[in-house]
């Protein structure tokens, strides 16, 4: 079964930043780091339980996962089932301070 794949706007964003941070050493790696990224997602919509859980004190992380980037492994998808589909919360690197990203979200 393949879920729908939901991205908020955010992890959009994500990927663009990574992309173009990317970009400034190689083109060639920022196009490989997307494609990478699109097939995290369909590999994700297809076996969604694959990652591993977080667990967070906000409750509103609730039933978050986190799945590599193949290829760039200190990229991580964060992600969870949901009754419409797969959403696809944040996509960071691993040396950025996750929780307070995810509290700034919630900040106006």
């Amino acid at each position: 079964m393949t879920l729908k794949l939901i991205k908020r706007e955010i992890a959009k964003r994500d990927i663009i930043e990574l992309a173009d941070y990317i970009a400034r050493d190689s083109l060639e790696a920022a196009e490989q780091f997307i494609v990478a990224v699109v097939a995290a997602f369909r590999f994700l919509t297809q076996t969604p339980g694959a990652g591993a859980r977080r667990d967070y004190l906000d409750p509103s992380l609730t039933g978050l996962r986190i799945w590599p980037v193949r290829g760039f492994e200190k990229h991580l998808v964060f992600y969870r089932e949901t009754v419409e589909g797969l959403e696809i919360v944040r996509v960071l690197h691993a040396t950025r301070d996750i929780e307070a990203l995810f509290r700034s979200e919630d900040e106006p």
